[in-house]
């Protein structure tokens, strides 16, 4: 696999055919997705501000949040760009992409020793309000990383209720919002910013430095990334550190606001990065083995991993059983398929688009 040189130098290309793919049907599929744009509105503070999550009071809006662009993406293959479309350096909010990132840096911490164990309660090296008492405190790093830590409260403003009952698979089963009875923690999945929100905080004290200095350092820089990024937090979220400084806690998404703000050529390194087993041109940045346990299933959610998307399902059908997904709303997605080399970024295409738009790219995939 070819990594590509450090940004502002381009990601290499290769002729489509060189890749192993039909050059015809991928241009089509690079003039088709274009086609296939989000539902949700370029005037992203007014949409988030209009209830699109949950009503008033609740979507209160707590961190910056810009218009959106347009349509673009990326195929790869063996560290080189197949096809694209749109602008591919077109920074915007990469909504829950956030919380793969946060796993990443999850690695790094227990690659640091931070984390010596995943299955300890986070309470044991975090002293924190937040996991404090017989519930939270009993609540694990492994909890938090597969969305199955039932961690009760109210975080940086926003209670874990918001998102209570929110199951993306059947947002229809129950309402979103409803207070329903927690369980033990680490016996029910849901997908739930505020927790999230929690594990970000959580690595914030193992760290003991702001997330955003962490990632530039220990994954921005060495895998050749821009510098056309930011992680933002909420207004609400400022945390005092050791060392006299007061930061921001950073979430796991753009919910509220805040959150990734990125482009496409950065996913793909970091797509490429994961493809890699977490070493990157002989640099170990993340632990041996965390990749894969980042794609192994938790036992609560066969498509869920250490806050990545999988198709163990095959709700995918074109796609490899081993892919991995990081997955934001309004159709942002970092695919990576191990077996065919392939990393594919995609920002605003539409999540009713994305099963047809991998398997265009099965279809063109000549071996």
């Amino acid at each position: 696999m070819i990594f590509p040189p450090h940004d502002p130098a381009p990601l290499p290309e290769a002729p489509a055919e060189a890749l192993g793919f039909d050059p015809t049907r991928l241009a089509e599929l690079a003039r088709w997705a274009p086609t296939q744009e989000s539902p949700f509105p370029r005037d992203l503070p007014g949409f988030l501000q209009s209830g699109h999550f949950e009503p008033p009071p609740g979507n209160e809006i707590l961190g910056p949040v810009e218009p959106r662009g347009a349509p673009n993406g990326l195929i790869l293959r063996h560290g080189r760009v197949a096809a694209r479309w749109g602008d591919t350096q077109q920074a915007d909010r990469t909504f829950s992409v956030a919380k793969s990132c946060l796993s990443i840096l999850a690695g790094i911490a227990v690659l640091d020793g931070l984390i010596p164990d995943l299955d300890a309660p986070v309470s044991h090296s975090v002293s924190d309000a937040a996991f404090a008492g017989a519930r939270n405190g009993a609540v694990t790093w492994r909890m938090l990383l597969t969305q199955t830590s039932e961690w009760e409260g109210t975080l940086h403003g926003k209670s874990d209720v918001l998102d209570r009952g929110r199951n993306l698979q059947r947002e229809d089963a129950v309402p979103k919002g409803w207070e329903r009875p927690l369980a033990t923690p680490g016996t029910h999945w849901e997908y739930n910013d505020v927790r999230v929100n929690a594990l970000s905080l959580a690595l914030l004290h193992r760290f003991r430095r702001p997330l955003p200095e962490v990632w530039a350092e220990r994954v921005q820089r060495p895998i050749g990334g821009s510098e056309n990024w930011s992680w933002d937090g909420y207004r609400t979220a400022a945390v005092a550190l050791p060392d006299g400084r007061t930061t921001l806690s950073v979430p796991g998404g753009t919910h509220w606001g805040g959150g990734m703000r990125t482009h496409a050529e950065d996913q793909a390194r970091i797509g490429l990065l994961m493809l890699s087993g977490g070493l990157w041109n002989g640099q170990r940045i993340l632990p041996p083995g965390w990749v894969a346990l980042s794609g192994a299933p938790t036992p609560l959610h066969e498509d869920y991993g250490l806050l990545w998307w999988l198709n163990r399902s095959g709700r995918f059908p074109e796609a490899d059983r081993e892919s991995l997904f990081a997955q934001g709303a309004g159709g942002n997605v970092i695919w990576i398929e191990p077996a065919s080399r392939i990393v594919a970024v995609f920002r605003w295409l539409d999540p009713a688009a994305l099963p047809e738009t991998i398997a265009r790219i099965a279809a063109a995939r000549r071996i």
